[in-house]
């Protein structure tokens, strides 16, 4: 626990920016090629890290801009818009399973055209103060519902302190690998199963030569909740964007030795109980406290070959009301490597495997974090931003032989084909 809270007294005071998907917005204003930023659409090469470190701007940013005679006005000459587009034809094992009654559904080839469709949009607004936005259109067959994720302000050296402000709609887990920016359909899984996607918050960020400081507080119930106020009024409403009143703090320490990136990362804060009842999907009415430690390794051999490694230790308390004496801990891992072959061609593997722990014989839904695969992706560049992808995971995980329905119910393993561009 010490070394937890010494990671975030030194990162309270002192904290690097967050890595977005870099767009295609960015390449019209300064008249670039994709593979300027981009080592394969949309993985950044070290120059796109750079350019996210430096708010998301070239040193020239003035002149795209609006020549309106106002040093107080820094319009960009068009709206910054971009659109991100997949469409996919997929062949699974996968199937639905009520984890309560049981009831099945299934289908063994699925056509997912539009798999999903993006609205982005990113401009500098002052010489330190950014704006990033990312919005989903339709998505996994849902159209007619916007879906706002990334939404935030970006300010360089508060106070000239050379600290790093951004506040807004972000993924907790941006700070190691941005989720946006892999190659593989398959995500990193285990950031979705500790609940460190999008939130809400702030972050403040501080590099130096080989080491650099994050410090954030978020609202800690995700994107989804909210919470009515002045309720007893007449015609006043508003909401409160935390449901829960529980912030949660986290923070990450990087080093970078002989091109050789690690970080540290820790996580507190508190989440709503859960019954054990009706599979683990009843809310209880406490709160448990949740922590994580993790750390995660990165590099690559000349631009060409990138590896990554992420582990994942949760403590999530005492989660289940009705087990008021037993905490509940967990843990995951993932591993990956990208190999640009060419500018048309790009191989990358991708290894999720996750324990269950003390969530093991629960009979909840819970008992679902276990999972162990691994993913193949070929990708092919029609264009610097198209691609083709064919991509296969394969589950080495036995499905449960018990009498619930929840767990590994059914296998996980699919086959995929597709395009994903973005214009």
């Amino acid at each position: 626990m010490f070394p937890f809270i010494i990671l975030f007294i030194v990162g309270f005071l002192l904290i690097l920016p967050q890595q977005a998907f870099a767009i295609p917005a960015f390449a019209r204003q300064y008249k670039v090629s994709c593979n300027t930023c981009h080592a394969a659409f949309p993985k950044l090469n070290s120059y796109g890290e750079q350019f996210a470190s430096d708010n998301y701007r070239m040193p020239n940013w003035r002149d795209t801009v609006v020549d309106t005679g106002d040093e107080m006005l820094a319009l960009p000459k068009y709206v910054p818009l971009s659109i991100r587009a997949m469409a996919y034809a997929q062949a699974r094992e996968g199937k639905y399973i009520d984890p309560v009654s049981g009831e099945t559904e299934k289908a063994d080839t699925d056509f997912q055209a539009p798999y999903m469709i993006k609205v982005l949009s990113s401009a500098p607004l002052s010489d330190r103060i950014s704006f990033y936005f990312y919005g989903i259109l339709a998505e996994k067959g849902e159209n007619g519902t916007v879906i706002i994720e990334d939404a935030w302000f970006s300010y360089s050296s508060i106070f000239d302190t050379g600290i790093d402000l951004m506040i807004g709609q972000f993924q907790i887990s941006d700070l190691m690998f941005p989720r946006e920016l892999r190659l593989t359909f398959q995500d990193y899984m285990i950031y979705r199963m500790a609940g460190i996607t999008y939130d809400r918050g702030v972050v403040f960020s501080k590099g130096f030569d080989s080491v650099s400081l994050d410090f954030g507080l978020v609202n800690g119930n995700g994107i989804e909740e909210n919470l009515k106020i002045n309720s007893p009024g007449y015609k006043r409403p508003d909401h409160m964007f935390d449901n829960d009143r529980k912030k949660t703090a986290f923070g990450r320490i990087g080093f970078e030795v002989a091109g050789v990136s690690t970080g540290l990362f820790g996580l507190y804060g508190k989440h709503k109980t859960k019954e054990t009842t009706a599979a683990g999907t009843d809310s209880g009415n406490k709160y448990a406290d949740k922590k994580i430690f993790g750390i995660d390794i990165s590099g690559n051999v000349e631009e060409k070959v990138y590896y990554f490694f992420q582990y994942l230790y949760n403590d999530w308390g005492k989660y289940f009301d009705d087990t008021p004496d037993k905490t509940y801990r967990w843990w995951g891992i993932f591993a990956g490597i990208d190999y640009i072959y060419s500018d048309k061609v790009v191989l990358s593997v991708l290894y999720n495997y996750a324990d269950a722990g003390d969530f093991d014989g629960t009979s909840t839904i819970y008992e679902g974090i276990n999972i162990n695969t691994l993913t193949v992706t070929y990708s092919y560049y029609f264009m610097r931003n198209v691609k083709g992808i064919i991509e296969a995971t394969y589950d080495f995980q036995s499905k449960d032989n018990d009498s619930d329905y929840v767990g590994h119910e059914t296998k996980e393993g699919y086959i995929l084909i597709g395009f994903d561009t973005a214009f």
